[in-house]
């Protein structure tokens, strides 16, 4: 029997991530949804440590890190979420019908508001005072608000099934409590009841809540 293949019994995972990370936690979540979450063990990475071992498994030394029992490894959350969903036997969280490019779309969305927001948490970890580029963090907060405007003028795409769309929207939203104290749940109150739904129906969501 090849290893690696969907006819394994047991196949088990190590997903070098961070409680911390947005990116990461779409895989918990995505692997709840696809009922795998007991095949994957989380081991905490941090990529900025030369001796880390995530640089050799991924170039590009970034998480989520997904490694495979052959050693191989997978990157990033989109790729490891498409390949999560077709161990799972495909459609689970990936729309094969008309919402595929949809839930793709939000994904694209979610991913970016999450990339703008961890943007900004580096950009105060490496300049404090004068050094901190105002212009850099202003551009990439009006990223939020414009995606956070886009998804309130696209209000279908909430709707339905949980896929991978929900997930990286759910996550970019649960970032932006964690790390910007939830400034944006002021202006958008149906997303706040819309991600308050997405908690209670997908229990690997509220179980992979950032840490306090």
């Amino acid at each position: 029997m090849q290893r690696g293949s969907s006819l394994d019994v047991n196949p088990m995972w190590i997903l070098r991530s961070s409680t911390s990370s947005p990116f990461g936690r779409k895989i918990t979540v995505g692997a709840g949804l696809c009922g795998l979450s007991d095949r994957i063990r989380m081991v905490t990475s941090v990529p900025r440590d030369p001796a880390d071992p995530v640089r050799q498994l991924n170039p590009l030394g970034k998480l989520p890190t997904l490694v495979l029992e052959d050693g191989s490894a997978l990157f990033d959350s989109r790729v490891i979420l498409e390949w999560l969903d077709a161990q799972a036997g495909g459609g689970r969280i990936i729309p094969t019908g008309e919402h595929h490019f949809e839930a793709l779309r939000l994904q694209a969305v979610g991913d970016g508001m999450m990339d703008a927001s961890v943007q900004q948490m580096s950009e105060r970890r490496h300049h404090e005072g004068s050094a901190l580029s105002q212009i850099w963090m202003d551009y990439q907060r009006e990223k939020v608000t414009r995606s956070l405007a886009f998804v309130m003028s696209h209000r279908e795409m909430l709707s339905g099934t949980p896929h991978v769309g929900h997930i990286a929207l759910a996550c970019a939203l649960a970032y932006l409590d964690y790390r910007f104290d939830g400034y944006w749940r002021v202006g958008y109150p149906d997303l706040v009841d819309w991600l308050d739904g997405f908690a209670a129906a997908v229990p690997s969501f509220a179980a992979s809540a950032h840490p306090v």
